[in-house]
């Protein structure tokens, strides 16, 4: 299991968000998947004027992101709404809490992601 570690050892956005995984209440008061997706686009920002080239799923300015574009597929369905959205929908149609589907879900990415890299 991840360790909490201080932000200077942060490597990545799967460093941050394997962190969130660890303390979701500290990150996002509530629960809340829009929060996080905010973050994400934060990162994604920064990265964009540090000129950091990461594999970054969750943010692409003007198109569909990987992550949205595997919901999609994944739901049969297209949708313009925003992952976070989408996954807190999902998860009070079926009683979960929002950051626990967002985390199965992500662990389903990661692990179709690293298969398609091999």
């Amino acid at each position: 299991m991840t360790k909490p570690k201080p932000l200077h050892e942060f490597e990545n956005v799967n460093d941050f968000l394997d962190q969130v995984r660890l303390r979701p209440g500290m990150w996002l008061p509530g629960g809340s998947l829009t929060h996080l997706d905010s973050m994400l686009i934060g990162y994604r920002v920064a990265m964009a004027v540090h000129n950091v080239e990461e594999d970054f799923p969750f943010w692409t300015p003007g198109e569909d992101s990987p992550f949205d574009l595997w919901l999609n597929k994944c739901s049969g369905a297209a949708s313009s709404l925003r992952w976070s959205t989408r996954i807190e929908r999902e998860a009070e149609a079926i009683g979960a809490p929002p950051i626990e589907l967002f985390f199965t879900l992500l662990d389903q990415f990661r692990a179709e992601h690293q298969q398609r890299a091999r």
